[in-house]
């Protein structure tokens, strides 16, 4: 199966390089292209799109407001998924992004093989949260979320059996399955599944909506640590 990709971004160098990496690879296709918020609206109204790769500081309309556009309503069947581009000083856009549906980001500067391993995961329905540069954007961002105290304010949270908050808290800090596995003498099979159930018990789309929970209820402060 061809992965569409769409390219948003008001550079046109940066799209064309994007474009000669994916256009090497049998499995993807660029189908169509945008400049910013407004004409990538515009275009997903025709075009059949799969993955979109998203700038988030673009003219007349952001990233991070198309991305919501796009995937809000609960992401229907066939809506594309959205993979955030950024640098590590627009962190607190890419945090909003995910907010807004975003299934994942990877900095600009990332090797192509990394950029197209994400497009794969998103496409297939997997998050990509890359460990580095999630634990270097969620310590800069934590602090100016709103202060928790006492038991964090998401009821679901209780839930969770020890083991599965355990795994979460790993999640959050951005470890793999393969990492949480070893961290926890468990199989990967076994992380697997224990992620499958807490993203059940508390109605979560993917691994990106765990960090994010995770960090908004005060489970996980910056730094990783465990609240």
């Amino acid at each position: 199966m061809t992965i569409r990709v769409m390219l948003v971004d008001d550079q046109v160098l940066l799209r064309t390089g994007f474009r000669m990496v994916l256009a090497a690879q049998p499995d993807m296709e660029v189908v169509a292209e945008a400049g910013d918020g407004v004409q990538a609206l515009e275009v997903l109204r025709t075009a059949e799109v799969d993955v979109i790769l998203m700038d988030v500081r673009m003219p007349h309309l952001d990233g991070v407001e198309a991305t919501r556009r796009i995937c809000g309503g609960g992401q229907p069947e066939g809506t594309p998924k959205v993979l955030i581009l950024t640098t590590f000083d627009l962190d607190e856009y890419a945090f909003s992004a995910l907010k807004a549906g975003a299934s994942g980001f990877m900095l600009k500067d990332v090797p192509p093989n990394e950029l197209l391993a994400a497009i794969r995961a998103v496409h297939s329905g997997d998050a990509v949260v890359a460990p580095s540069t999630t634990r270097r954007l969620l310590d800069r961002f934590t602090p100016m979320l709103p202060a928790t105290s006492g038991e964090p304010a998401r009821p679901e949270l209780g839930r969770l059996t020890d083991r599965e908050r355990e795994v979460l808290l790993l999640v959050a800090q951005g470890l793999s399955n393969g990492e949480i596995a070893a961290r926890l003498v468990l199989s990967e099979a076994t992380v697997k599944t224990h992620v499958g159930r807490i993203l059940t018990k508390l109605s979560l789309r993917d691994r990106v909506q765990a960090v994010v929970l995770a960090y908004e209820t005060g489970l996980v402060r910056a730094g990783g640590a465990g609240a």
